[in-house]
Formats: C-alpha cells, structure tokens, sequence
C-alpha cells in the first residue's frame, strides 16, 4: 500500500448536547461563518472495534481474513501500523499471533469501552459539522472518505489518518481516572487527564489540519516553533468555533488563568532567560511539549507554554490582517508573523 499512514498521532476531543452549550459558551471568540450549505457527506461511523472483537481466538486466521474482505481499506493498516505486527498475507504467521494476543488480551478493554461508548450520534453529528468548515476554508482537501472506531494498544494512537481513513482509537479516551492507565509510566496524570470523551473531535479536528499544514516546525528556531504551533492553536478556533480554550491548548483551566493573568510576565520572561532564536532541542522541549509544568516558572504554570505564547503572536497578528484567511495564514512564514506582529503585552 502506498504511504499506508499519512501520519499517526497520539493526540489528546463531547458528548452531546451539554458539550453543545460548552462550546457555545466558552470560546474565545472566533468568528463562525454560515456553514449550513456547505455540501459534505454526514458522518457515518464504521465500528471496526465491534468487527475486531467479534473474532475467534481460535480460528484467527480465517477471521482476519474475513475482515481483509469486509474492512479492506482499514485491517492492514490496523495489523501493520497500529498493532505494529507486519503485513498480513496468507504466511504471516507473526501477524497472526500477535493479532490473537492482542484479542484475548485486550478483552477488558473492549467491554469497558463499549459500554462507554454503545451509541456515537454525538460524534457523527460533530464531526459532521467540523467536515463542514474544513470544506468551507479548504474546498480542494479531500476529506476522509471513512471515519473509523477501533480499540488499539494503550501506547498506538488515539486519532490515525491512513489513506481512506480518519480513524479513532477509543483506547486512548476511556477516561481520566480509567484503570486501564493506572501503573503506565508513559501516561502521567498531566496527560490522562485529557483522555476524555470531549477531547475526541478536537484531536481528530487537529490531525486533519496537520494533514493539509503538514507541521514544518522540527529543526527551527524556538520563536518559528511557538508561532507554528500557535497557528494550528488558531485554526482550531476556525474549524470548531466556540471550542473552549482548555479544550484546544489542553491546559486547566486553572492554568488558562495563569497564563492570562501573567501575559505580560510570560512574555518577559522568554526576551530576559531565553534565546528566541535558539535551535537547541534540550531547551526548546521545555516550552514546546507536554509536560505538568515550564522548568523556570510557577507550579501554576502549564507545559507547552511557548505554543500558548505563539497563539497570542498569531492573534495579534490577525487583529492588524483582519481579512487573512486561513490558508493565507497557514502559509505565512513564522518570522514574518513574529516580525510584524510587535507582540508587547501589558
């Protein structure tokens, strides 16, 4: 198959109606556009989780090759890629063990999460509804033509995109105090805590933005690696208005106040202890990246911080462009927003 995983990405996405009122309530003011006529095809959510555990540990090769038949533009990938055991072919017998591993093992997680999970109207209608505004900003992107639901591995990913594919791993969203994380070193409280129902649109939003902006930000200077990731935090607010802003950075809310209340202090900071040209990748994971904190700042402070910073260089830059579009933004080199923009908050 050909490039079989445009990218893999564990990302960090509501239910229904009362997340409905939450992004209407909570945003941080981005102007939505009229969307109703936009002509996407509504969602519909293919359960490759229910047809995965539907398979006999006992007859694993001939049921895996009736999910080849069934689910053909999925099951190599989800073998291949995300279970990480190779091609399937009528020899694969690595492929084949660890496929029936994985089944019997992971049993516990399939009846947990399909209770948690057993009706998904919500995501079809939101999904729907963001495909709309993809479409709307980015008329020649070719969306997904499947959207799929499938249980993975603890450390696989929890949106994938794949040829003919958004598919969405239920593993990494069986909630923040789900047992499933307990004891794995890889899944801090600072990152379990956005394994959550709401958090599932959001990553799946983000991994199709990446896709048509792939992220050029590795090997840059800080401050271009700031603005880059600012944008993507900016056009999360166009392709989800109303999305609340802990929602889209990830921080609490607690430390959204932080970062508000010390806008100015923040800023201060990076020009006084830091070289924002620097392309030294041990000093730029302390502000790019997930982490409980910013090495140098208050306990109250978020990680990442330096993408929050870049999203306010973005916002400022917007307000003196106010008819950029999107694309254009997107493709507006880093420096020349930093540049142009003259951040000094006060």
């Amino acid at each position: 198959m050909k490039n079989p995983c445009r990218s893999l990405s564990l990302v960090l996405v509501a239910v229904g109606f009362i997340f409905s009122l939450l992004l209407a309530a909570c945003g941080h003011g981005d102007n939505a556009p009229d969307v109703s006529g936009v002509d996407v095809k509504p969602v519909q959510i293919v359960r490759y989780d229910t047809a995965w555990f539907s398979l006999d540990s006992n007859n694993i090769v001939p049921g895996l090759r009736r999910l080849s038949r069934e689910y053909p533009y999925f099951t190599g990938d989800f073998v291949g890629n995300i279970l990480g055991a190779g091609p399937l072919s009528d020899t694969s017998q690595v492929a084949f063990a660890a496929s029936r591993q994985f089944l019997v093992s992971y049993l516990p997680v399939k009846d947990s999460l399909e209770k948690k999970y057993a009706r998904l109207e919500w995501l079809k209608e939101q999904l729907t509804q963001s495909f709309r505004y993809i479409k709307y900003y980015f008329p020649r992107y070719n969306l997904p033509p499947k959207v799929v639901v499938f249980i993975g591995p603890f450390d696989g990913p929890g949106v994938a995109i794949t040829q003919l594919t958004l598919a969405i791993g239920l593993q990494s969203y069986a909630g923040k105090n789900s047992s499933f994380y307990a004891g794995q070193d890889h899944y801090p409280s600072y990152i379990t805590r956005r394994f959550e129902p709401e958090y599932i649109v959001p990553n799946s939003i983000t991994a199709l933005s990446e896709d048509i902006f792939p992220d050029s930000s590795d090997g840059r200077a800080l401050v271009e690696q700031m603005i880059i990731k600012g944008k993507y935090l900016w056009l999360a607010g166009k392709l989800q208005p109303g999305i609340p802003d802990s929602i889209r950075t990830g921080y609490t809310q607690a430390q959204l106040k932080w970062c508000g209340a010390n806008e100015a202090g923040i800023w201060n900071f990076f020009l006084q202890n830091t070289d924002l040209y620097t392309k030294d990748p041990d000093l730029i994971k302390n502000y790019i990246g997930d982490g409980p904190k910013t090495l140098g700042m208050p306990d109250t402070s978020p990680g990442n911080i330096g993408a929050w910073v870049g999203w306010q260089i973005v916002n400022k830059y917007v307000q003196l462009h106010p008819d950029i579009t999107p694309v254009a933004l997107m493709r507006t080199p880093a420096l020349k927003i930093y540049e142009e923009a003259k951040y000094k908050p006060r």
